[in-house]
Parts: C-alpha cells; sequence; structure tokens
C-alpha cells in the first residue's frame, strides 16, 4: 500500500512514521516551498499525546527538545486559587512539556528524513481524484501522484477537506485572540508549574523554565475578530503598554512579565471546528485540524493529531479501505466531541467580560470544589493507544 500524505506540519510527519510502522509506505507533500523550520510559537504537548510518541519512538526526542511541566494551577485574577491538575505521567517518567512548535517539527522532520519517508516541498494540492482503485493527488505545478489512500494532513484551512466534505462547518472564532513571549526576571516558584490565571481583563498562562526564562501567553476577549492587519497596524510599543494595562487588575506577576518582555508581538486568533459528520470519502481521509479543530484553549490540537495519525496507522494495518476509514472515525469521533466540548467552556470562561466575568469568579471556585478532583482529566491524559491490538469492524 502506498499513502499520499497532504501537509507537512505536524500531523503530516507523525501520520508517515505510523504508516511505517504498520508496514505502509508513504510521501508526504507540502505547499511550502521551503520547510518550516524556526516557524512556529510555543506550545503545550500533554501525556496522552506523547504516549501516542511513544508508540513511535519518538518521545523522548520531543521530550528532550522542550521542558518538563509536571504541573498545572489555576488561579483567579483576584488570587484565589482555583485548583491544580497533575497528570500522570508515563511510565518511563515522561511528563508534559512546553515547546517550541519549531522545535517539535523540527524533531520530527529528522525522525522521518532518518526513516527514509521523502518530502516533496512546493506541492500544493488543487485536486483529488480516483482512478481506478487509486487515488490521485493534482498540484498547483501541473503534476500528480498516485497512491491506494490520500491522507488529508493540511491543516485548519485544508484544501483536502473541500473534497472529503465540502458541507463541513467551517473554523469559527473563539472569542479571544493573543500572543506570547519570553520574559528574563526572577519570578518565584518551583520550575515547570503552569500557572493559568483566568484574569479580569485577559487571560494569562506562563511556567518558568530551569534556565530562568518565563515563557507565557495571553487571551485578549473581544467580541469581534480582530483581522491580522488591525493587530498589526498597532505599533510593538503601543501594545507592550496596552498588555501591561489589562494585566495590571490582577494579583498576578502577568503585567510584571510583559514589562520584562522585549516589545514585539506576533498575533494569533483562536479559533475551533466540528468535525464534518464524515472524515473520509473514497479513497481519501482527515486527520489533525484538517477534520477537527479544538481551539488553543484546549491544549490538545498538536496530541489529538498524534492521536488520530496513530490510530488511523492501525486501521488501515488491520482492514480494507473503506471498513479502515470508517473504524478510525468511530475510534475517534466520540473523544474528540468531548474534547471539543471541553475546549468551548474554557473559551466561554476565558471571554468573559462584564456581569458574565462576575459571575465566572463567583462560580468558579464552587464548580472546581465539586468537579476539579485528581480524576476529573484522567479521560483525558491517560488515554493510551494499544497498537498492536488488532482493529475489527
Amino acid at each position: 500500500m502506498k499513502a499520499l500524505i497532504i501537509g507537512g506540519g505536524v500531523a503530516g510527519p507523525v501520520a508517515a512514521l505510523a504508516l511505517q510502522k504498520a508496514g505502509i509506505d508513504s510521501t508526504i507533500y507540502e505547499a511550502r516551498p521551503l520547510s518550516a523550520h524556526g516557524v512556529g510559537a510555543s506550545m503545550g504537548l500533554s501525556t496522552n499525546g506523547l504516549a501516542a510518541l511513544r508508540i513511535l519512538n519518538v518521545h523522548r526526542a520531543v521530550a528532550d527538545a522542550g521542558f518538563p511541566c509536571p504541573r498545572g494551577v489555576m488561579w483567579l485574577g483576584d488570587g484565589r486559587r482555583l485548583g491544580e491538575d497533575v497528570p500522570t505521567p508515563l511510565s518511563d517518567g515522561t511528563t508534559a512539556v512546553q515547546i517550541l512548535r519549531a522545535d517539535l517539527y523540527a524533531v520530527l522532520h529528522d525522525h522521518v528524513t532518518v526513516k527514509g519517508v521523502r518530502t516533496e516541498y512546493g506541492r500544493r494540492l488543487v485536486e483529488v481524484g480516483h482512478r481506478g482503485q487509486h487515488v490521485v493527488a493534482r498540484f498547483a505545478d501541473g503534476g500528480e501522484a498516485v497512491g491506494d489512500v490520500l491522507i488529508g494532513a493540511d491543516g485548519m484551512r485544508s484544501t483536502t477537506r473541500r473534497f472529503v466534505a465540502p458541507d463541513a462547518p467551517r473554523p469559527r472564532y473563539c472569542g479571544v485572540f493573543g500572543t506570547n513571549g519570553f520574559a528574563e526576571l526572577d519570578l518565584e516558584g518551583e520550575p515547570g508549574t503552569f500557572h493559568m490565571v483566568f484574569g479580569k481583563r485577559a487571560f494569562f498562562g506562563y511556567a518558568r523554565h530551569q534556565d530562568g526564562r518565563v515563557w507565557w501567553f495571553v487571551n485578549i476577549p473581544a467580541g469581534q475578530e480582530p483581522s491580522p492587519a488591525e493587530l498589526a497596524a498597532i505599533p510593538a510599543g503601543q501594545w507592550h503598554h496596552r498588555l501591561q494595562e489589562l494585566l495590571s487588575a490582577d494579583t498576578s506577576p502577568a503585567a510584571r512579565i510583559v514589562q520584562a518582555t522585549p516589545a514585539g508581538y506576533d498575533w494569533f486568533v483562536s479559533h475551533q471546528m466540528k468535525a464534518p459528520r464524515t472524515w473520509y470519502r473514497g479513497r481519501t481521509v482527515l486527520i489533525g485540524d484538517a477534520a477537527h479543530v479544538t481551539s488553543p484553549s484546549s491544549g490538545q490540537g498538536a496530541a489529538m493529531a498524534m492521536e488520530d495519525a496513530v490510530e488511523l496507522a492501525r486501521c488501515l494495518r488491520d482492514l480494507p479501505v473503506a471498513d479502515a476509514f470508517a473504524a478510525y472515525q468511530r475510534l475517534r469521533e466520540g473523544r474528540l466531541r468531548k474534547v471539543h466540548a471541553g475546549a468551548q467552556q474554557v473559551n466561554r470562561s476565558k471571554s468573559a467580560t462584564g456581569p458574565g466575568r462576575v459571575i465566572r469568579d463567583a462560580m468558579f471556585p464552587v464548580l472546581m470544589k465539586r468537579l476539579g478532583g485528581p480524576q476529573a482529566l484522567s479521560w483525558l491524559y491517560d488515554h493510551r493507544i494499544d497498537f498492536d491490538d488488532k482493529v475489527t469492524t
């Protein structure tokens, strides 16, 4: 079997490694003219994502490229501690990590190169067709590729999705936009504890690296989705001052962290997207953000893509293509719906303003006492895929 993988970000390389473990050859086709080394902000990768990578013998290299964050603590802006989140480490002691997306990308691409998987750059997909029992990918450069299956791993703005599910839901603005940075300052607290502050005017997350630097990000509520041009039109110095003003209302070190960060920001706008009714069509199937976008608030975008890739490889190893695609969606869709619903709730909490924020701050401590026990998220973080287990219909 030969697989065509559209997209060389995170989902594509993981799919290639998982398919190879299942005995299936693949080629990655990337629209960018060059690799994306050095591109991307910081991100978290949870233990369930690392567990999927462990199946491919990549998890230690990824963990070593970031820094461990085994514990999360949630706060309200007035300084009240809401609770903590301590996911169970993997059996070898690996914990959740913070990592630069560029470093994650580099590790994954190094591994597919070593494993002999070919990546072709400058191959922008424009059409998907079928030729007998084969699928055909046609590219903007006039070329084409023929395979047994085509896997759309081309992200939130997926071209592949237009051919699989033209009536699929569109990405929807989540009510927040934000940025991230790295600060040099003396900050008390244990390295590797990730603090999440539901502030009065913005949401702020931060963790101290072992080297003393503080990695941080901020989510700012906005009723209307800002355009990239609108965000870029405001000078960096003005944003620097505005962020400190937004965060100074909270009893947290957020404003001080931003003050210690060099001015100049890359902005992101948070989106989410429900999965289409069917994730496959013919010999073409979707994984990762091409199939579902849970928004950054879930902290699960990369992890869900990794789980998708591993489960799909298992299914293609054990079943004919049509049955494999159906089994893959069956294995994944319930879990993704639950992750999506949780992310929506977090987004509503982050974007709350005015009376909504007052109600949130009054209810949060009560809800956390009732629902925030140590096992509350075990269904998410403790998820483990048994790659050797045979998939049946």
